[in-house]
């Protein structure tokens, strides 16, 4: 039986050109197939503690729970899910004791493979932090943007050209912060071994739109290292006016000695 191929992720955060801080947190647990972006509210006290909290706590949970994956992998969804809601309490319980803290949030998105002979991508996320699937030079948005001008679009209210210049386009209406019992949603989908995923905060798709992502991706020709690299560039490049983190996450075969 052939062994499952790993999957590697790459990733980077900038602070960008406008900003005076980095409030985007991320994790690359590679060992553990789990990848996490996190981007604090920026309007709220604290965002960088929130996403920085965020994927701390999950990060925790992941490796402690990585044994019990392994063995459960179509539980992935609730593995993933308890990543989140351990984030979101730990956020309450900061914000309980320090109420110079209330109100902070962040962003979360989360991304495990299992290691299985046909291999899943399970999604958590909350707020507009992005995932994306690259495959056969077709981009697809694996999350739905928790945001309010989201619901309008989904409502029929407005259309996908007015929530782009819409005033309230990036007021959230779900994140790490924002409940107590706030859960997030969750998708899954098979994945192939030449496919891309990349986890983002909102400094690149405020940067980028879906073509020009495609695009770059198309170029890296599967490197991962390659795809981040120039996501992140492209994003300085025309402005960097938010905090800009990516993950390209790809399947790596096993080098092998000569």
């Amino acid at each position: 039986m052939t062994e499952p191929q790993p999957w590697i992720g790459v990733g980077r955060t900038e602070t960008g050109s406008v900003r005076t801080s980095n409030q985007d947190a991320l994790a690359l647990l590679n060992d553990c197939g789990v990848w996490i972006v996190a981007d604090g509210m920026s309007s709220h006290p604290a965002g960088d503690l929130a996403a920085h909290t965020a994927v701390t706590v999950a990060t925790q949970r992941a490796r402690e729970q990585t044994a019990w994956l392994s063995e459960h992998p179509h539980a992935a969804p609730e593995f993933l899910s308890d990543l989140a809601t351990s984030a979101n309490r730990q956020i309450h319980e900061l914000m309980r004791s320090k109420p110079a803290l209330q109100g902070m949030g962040t962003t979360f998105v989360a991304l495990a493979i299992t290691p299985t002979s046909t291999p899943i991508a399970h999604l958590a996320h909350l707020g507009d932090s992005r995932a994306y699937l690259y495959r056969t030079g077709q981009l697809t948005q694996l999350t739905l943007d928790h945001t309010l001008v989201e619901t309008l679009v989904q409502h029929g209210l407005i259309d996908a050209a007015t929530a782009l210049v819409h005033p309230e386009r990036h007021v959230l209406t779900k994140g790490l912060g924002m409940g107590v019992n706030m859960q997030p949603e969750l998708t899954s989908i098979p994945v192939a071994p030449h496919d891309l995923l990349v986890l983002c905060s909102d400094g690149l798709t405020k940067m980028l739109e879906d073509a020009a992502i495609a695009l770059i991706l198309s170029r890296a020709n599967g490197d991962p290292q390659r795809a981040c690299h120039d996501l992140i560039e492209q994003a300085l490049s025309r402005g960097g006016i938010d905090n800009v983190t990516v993950i390209v996450v790809a399947c790596m075969p096993p080098t092998t000695g000569t």
